[in-house]
């Protein structure tokens, strides 16, 4: 197998990949630099290919197609940036990474918790020196009722770590877990929606998920709650969050992924005019926290990416089955 990855970051994912690398023994090339017209050649003669969330669409994997690639593999649990379907239709074969639950569940608790203790505010206003009380009372999530909408492995490790707080637990998901029906009470949608302090949502980032979160959703929700999304921006409108924010129905919110983010994670563009005002009106809300999409961000977590993905290229290009093809 010949490995060609592109956005592949010197300063941790590359010491990964070069020593499985070493110890699997095949070759690979790579580019830190996102795929596009000018320089997907770097991957001529190399017939698999590695990416992370970058769009990979039906010309760009027609163009690798053509280059020799045949399997293409996301350094991420989500893979809904690759046109799959296409991909299937020229007979290139399509992989996902896995890595422990607990960086991304944890991470949303955390989340969950400053939002609750409304740490925005507190450290804006102690920034200038404000150390008045007003306006900073918080919620303790010990006596909250928090809904986990989507109950995989990231949202069932939620739920149990979650339990040892104390809060009363709700879960959504059309595929209950026993396991988590011993901490949680499944619901329906609504019934979490309206009985909820805190939403946290762990649900895949599907068509037929897309806006689940929507106007209708906000007006559902008790007032003042508040929304954690450390899974999929597309979940949430986000215009709908920002109507539902300003107008108090919302009571706060705690982001790590939003809509129309795929060109800005993770590159430095801190010298740029950013052309994503809804990133800029959620970021100037006091009580709004936005995060460049790192929940997995853990030693643990990419180093199970790198491995995973290119694992399941291997198998790949023995003609083997793997645990990570999108079927």
């Amino acid at each position: 197998m010949r490995l060609f990855a592109f956005a592949l970051r010197e300063y941790d994912e590359l010491g990964y990949l070069e020593g499985y690398a070493g110890e699997q023994g095949f070759e690979f090339g790579w580019t830190s630099e996102y795929p596009s017209e000018e320089n997907l050649g770097l991957a001529r003669g190399h017939d698999a290919i590695s990416c992370i969330t970058n769009p990979m669409d039906a010309a760009r994997l027609d163009a690798l197609h053509d280059l020799g690639a045949r399997w293409i593999a996301t350094r991420s649990i989500g893979y809904d940036h690759i046109d799959v379907a296409h991909a299937r239709s020229i007979g290139m074969r399509v992989a996902h990474s896995a890595y422990p639950p607990e960086g991304v569940a944890n991470y949303a608790i955390m989340l969950m918790m400053m939002a609750a203790r409304k740490m925005k505010l507190i450290e804006r206003t102690d920034d200038a020196q404000d150390f008045g009380l007003h306006g900073k009372i918080g919620l303790d999530i010990s006596q909250a009722t928090v809904g986990v909408v989507g109950t995989g492995r990231i949202g069932a490790t939620v739920v149990r770590h979650l339990s040892g707080f104390g809060c009363k637990i709700l879960a959504c998901d059309p595929y209950p877990s026993e396991e988590v029906g011993r901490l949680a009470t499944y619901v329906s949608l609504d019934e979490l929606l309206a009985s909820s302090d805190i939403v946290t949502l762990h649900a895949p980032g599907l068509p037929e998920n897309h806006h689940m979160i929507d106007a209708a959703a906000f007006a559902r929700m008790r007032r003042g709650a508040i929304l954690v999304n450390a899974a999929r921006g597309s979940l949430v409108d986000t215009a709908a969050l920002v109507d539902a924010v300003e107008t108090g129905q919302l009571g706060g919110a705690a982001l790590d992924t939003i809509e129309n983010e795929s060109d800005l994670y993770y590159l430095d563009r801190s010298r740029d005019v950013l052309p994503n005002r809804d990133r800029a009106v959620l970021k100037g809300l006091p009580n709004v926290i936005v995060t460049p999409h790192m929940a997995f961000y853990t030693e643990e977590d990419v180093r199970n990416m790198v491995r995973s993905s290119t694992g399941a290229l291997l198998a790949f290009s023995r003609g083997e089955d793997s645990p990570f093809e999108v079927r």
